[in-house]
């Protein structure tokens, strides 16, 4: 729709900023030389991508910045639709996940490190297979905010989407899975602390490939398609 591209143009341009008033709906109308309903679709299609929003009471839209979660959300559909396969997944997260490990045992903060502690320790608590899913693909995104390289952080957020579902049923049907991510959170922990990029990279690669060999014990192929 030519009023929503317009817009849109606007603000990857960086021509409207994040927290820019848009103008109101009739003006828009006019500027564009359409009808005000015109405008309205094309304002929800704006929400819809997370670039403009209406705080609680206003009248008018304001230019937003997408949340990760948002972004996240349908590239995690994208990849859905497009049936990629676990293996697929896997192979991504082999190219990002040991990279991302090292950057992060170079620019962690303590700050950092004890969000790390707590979710490994809750980790290490929780019974519950979807609360113990949740926790692993916090871990993941934690290491991510590590890194501080924002590309990373969003790229690492729709995998660990992904990977949530079937993540579950592995840890509900191979015993050692447990067992075996709590070492590598706490051996990956360990290399942060020391600042050891080497040992953080190394640890990572090992606990990823345990993924893969999780899945093939609980009988899960790896050409299978993910699902939501």
């Amino acid at each position: 729709m030519r009023v929503s591209a317009a817009i849109e143009g606007k603000i990857l341009s960086r021509v409207l900023k994040d927290g820019d008033l848009l103008p109101a709906e009739l003006d828009l109308a006019q500027q564009f030389r359409v009808h005000r309903s015109t405008v309205r679709e094309a304002l929800r299609q704006l929400e819809n991508s997370g670039l403009v929003m209406r705080p609680p009471g206003a009248k008018r839209m304001v230019v937003s910045r997408p949340h990760a979660n948002k972004i996240a959300s349908g590239m995690r559909q994208a990849l859905v639709l497009h049936e990629v396969s676990f293996v697929d997944v896997w192979e991504a997260m082999m190219v990002i996940e040991p990279e991302v490990a090292a950057l992060a045992a170079t620019r962690r903060t303590q700050a950092d490190i004890e969000a790390l502690l707590r979710v490994h320790q809750a980790f290490v608590a929780e019974s519950q297979s979807a609360a113990a899913v949740t926790l692993v693909v916090e871990f993941f995104e934690l290491l991510g905010a590590c890194a501080r390289n924002k590309v990373l952080v969003l790229a690492k957020h729709s995998l660990a989407q992904v990977l949530a579902p079937s993540l579950g049923l592995m840890i509900d049907r191979v015993a050692q899975a447990r067992s075996r991510i709590m070492v590598a959170q706490q051996k990956i922990i360990t290399a942060l602390q020391g600042k050891d990029a080497e040992d953080a990279r190394k640890w990572m690669a090992k606990h990823v490939r345990d993924f893969k060999r999780g899945y093939e014990v609980a009988g899960i192929p790896p050409d299978a398609v993910v699902s939501v």
